[in-house]
């Protein structure tokens, strides 16, 4: 089912949709299919030692349709940011382009700085496949890719995939390189469809999205050290921290930086879920910001810094997909040789896909 999208935009991407559907789907970014696995752990997918910084684009894929229970906040307070979870409503895709051929579809925005070169990029993907139905997982390491002007690419998993099939939403998280195709293409929007994702209602929720990652070199900016570390681990019930420490760093004092978390399914309003960041052995700096709370971080929001990101449509509360790029500075005023990111939570929890990270460095 079609959604309809913000009016802010729209132009942009039926011009997007128009280019990228004119012609039949180009070449895949291909990969021998990926095993699968109910846990992965965190481990460093790429480190750069370069002047310039990292990128992300994302955007949810499902939305509320309808309540699901007399209590639950409307569906359209729900998308302009009220409290609300996925397991109070119906969900549906969301599907901006005009191809019959696709189910669900959305775009955002991946700004490089000009005179920059991509280095490195890959692209997430996660949904839930437990709705009012059950979808099947063989697709699951599958999606369509559009570039800024250009037309739909298969993407296949290039690496394990995560999928817990036991678990209430039987969510999973696949991910592909996809440098080329970014270094060729630049900045600007970016369509992604056919998130193998279930719709409907189920107490758990229903859920799904996507991030696209680029780090880039730029010799007008400082030297920072990047790194990008992803893995698929479920946070709840049965553990309620996580950490994942970043070593072999050279942070001087008074460096600034950047932290940006994928997650799945965390609820809006719980009050749950903290992140806090550790600079060696120095006290530990607790993440928010406007958008963000303490208490809240998991809270199905796509920001940087607590402010709105440009992507189509532009749901403040995407029931159930986190990616947030957080502010680290106040942990790195000390310096330090290492990093380390300590996430809690109680119920109902959530599952981390992937954290990436730029701090100022010396040689």
């Amino acid at each position: 089912m079609r959604k309809s999208m913000d009016r802010t935009g729209r132009g942009v991407v039926c011009a997007l949709a128009s280019l990228a559907l004119s012609a039949a789907l180009s070449s895949a970014v291909a990969a021998p299919a990926a095993r699968e696995s109910a846990r992965i752990p965190f481990t460093e997918r790429y480190h750069a030692t370069q002047h310039g910084g990292i990128a992300r684009a994302a955007n949810s894929s499902v939305t509320c349709k309808t309540a699901a229970r007399r209590t639950a906040t409307p569906c359209a307070a729900v998308q302009q940011g009220s409290a609300g979870a996925n397991g109070h409503h119906r969900m549906a895709y969301i599907d901006i382009d005009s191809d019959a051929r696709t189910a669900n579809s959305s775009s955002a925005t991946l700004r490089i700085p000009a005179g920059s070169r991509v280095s490195y990029a890959r692209l997430y993907w996660g949904g839930s496949l437990r709705g009012s139905g059950q979808k099947a997982a063989r697709d699951n390491g599958r999606v369509l890719l559009a570039e800024p002007g250009g037309r739909y690419r298969e993407v296949r998993a290039d690496t394990m995939t995560g999928h817990r099939p036991h678990s209430a939403t039987e969510g999973f998280q696949a991910s592909a390189e996809v440098t080329e195709l970014v270094q060729s293409s630049g900045g600007g929007a970016y369509t992604v469809a056919q998130i193998n994702m279930a719709t409907g209602h189920s107490t758990a929720g229903v859920w799904g999205g996507w991030t696209l990652v680029a780090a880039y070199e730029n010799k007008k900016q400082p030297l920072r050290r990047i790194a990008l570390w992803d893995g698929f681990q479920s946070l709840g019930a049965d553990r309620r921290e996580l950490s994942v420490r970043l070593p072999g760093l050279r942070i001087p004092a008074n460096s600034h930086g950047r932290a940006g978390v994928v997650a799945y399914d965390g609820d809006r309003g719980h009050g749950n879920d903290t992140l806090t960041v550790r600079a060696a052995r120095h006290r530990a700096h607790t993440v928010r910001d406007a958008a963000n709370p303490a208490n809240d971080v998991m809270n199905s929001t796509v920001t940087d810094f607590g402010r709105a990101t440009m992507r189509w449509p532009a749901y403040r509360n995407t029931l159930g997909f986190d990616s947030d790029v957080f502010d680290i500075t106040p942990a790195l005023r000390s310096g330090g040789d290492r990093l380390t990111f300590r996430f809690t939570t109680r119920n109902p929890g959530y599952l981390l896909g992937a954290l990436f990270v730029q701090t100022d460095t010396r040689r």
